[in-house]
């Protein structure tokens, strides 16, 4: 990964787990009933990238091309802390963040235990002793007030592990981009090209001075208006893991995050693309699940 990259998204360097997490390869679930709440996308063609003034070339978002997609579903929202609660109760699973004991978070939120395992290229990110799904600040911090906000500190293999519990899967790459242009065309953002039509927000990406204005860290999943297709915050609020490689060792996220801002990173854009190694964990990177 490039250093702007890592700003977006820092990568742990890779080391031994005290139990390895099962390898995630997805689920074959071409028959029978779909689970409950999910959003029919339909198959057919659609325009998959973006070379204008705002592509990122590096990051492999051109050429424009044609790709064709079978029918699927994929959930309206993130998977909220909630959900993923209801999954660790029924399972006793345990997080990569959990076992390997620290995870990334973003220097203004951090608690207690922060570590040296800074990002050099971008020190607003810090690795925090027990920074976990549950306490994503650190120690002392708590979910209890954001039941419906998007889980965070979970790797790939952990939102592998969710969606075969919940019998569904990671969406691909394309998939997740058919679904965030709500069946519009070569346009920006969920909604069209302009970011603020009217001047209203329509996600939650950085307000103010880069990095220095306070944040307000993740919304409820259900936050803004949905796009065409009625899917809540395609980009903005977290990143979120699909289950396509980028290369041999990261996996692609897409969708941006609470701390996009245009002046280092537009990666708000239903076209952009970054990655991260499977087991990091942060606090603005989630998922939502496909079927």
């Amino acid at each position: 990964m490039t250093d702007q990259q890592a700003c977006c998204s820092p990568a742990r360097v890779a080391e031994a787990l005290p139990a390895a997490a099962a390898p995630y390869r997805g689920l074959d679930r071409s028959g029978g009933e779909p689970p409950s709440g999910m959003v029919p996308i339909p198959g057919g063609t659609f325009l998959m990238g973006n070379e204008d003034e705002y592509a990122r070339p590096g990051d492999g978002e051109g050429p424009v091309r044609e790709v064709r997609l079978e029918p699927f579903r994929i959930d309206p929202v993130c998977v909220s802390n909630a959900k993923f609660a209801a999954f660790v109760k029924a399972t006793g699973y345990v997080t990569e963040a959990e076992r390997i004991g620290w995870s990334f978070v973003f220097r203004q939120f951090a608690s207690r235990g922060v570590m040296d395992a800074t990002v050099p290229q971008a020190p607003w990110w810090v690795g925090v002793e027990g920074a976990t799904w549950r306490s994503p600040e650190g120690p002392g911090s708590s979910i209890a007030d954001r039941q419906n906000h998007p889980v965070v500190h979970v790797s790939w293999h952990d939102a592998g592990a969710y969606a075969s519990w919940a019998g569904k899967r990671l969406p691909t790459e394309a998939e997740w981009e058919r679904a965030a242009r709500g069946g519009l065309e070569r346009k920006r953002y969920p909604w069209g090209d302009e970011l603020a039509p009217g001047g209203r927000a329509r996600c939650n990406i950085w307000q103010g001075r880069f990095p220095t204005a306070p944040s307000r860290g993740t919304m409820p999943v259900k936050s803004f208006q949905p796009n065409g297709y009625g899917l809540y915050n395609m980009v903005g609020n977290v990143w979120e893991w699909t289950a396509d490689a980028w290369d041999a060792t990261h996996k692609v996220i897409r969708g941006g995050s609470y701390l996009c801002h245009d002046s280092y990173c537009n990666r708000y854009r239903v076209a952009a693309r970054t990655a991260n190694t499977p087991d990091s964990a942060t606090g603005h990177m989630g998922f939502r699940c496909a079927w």
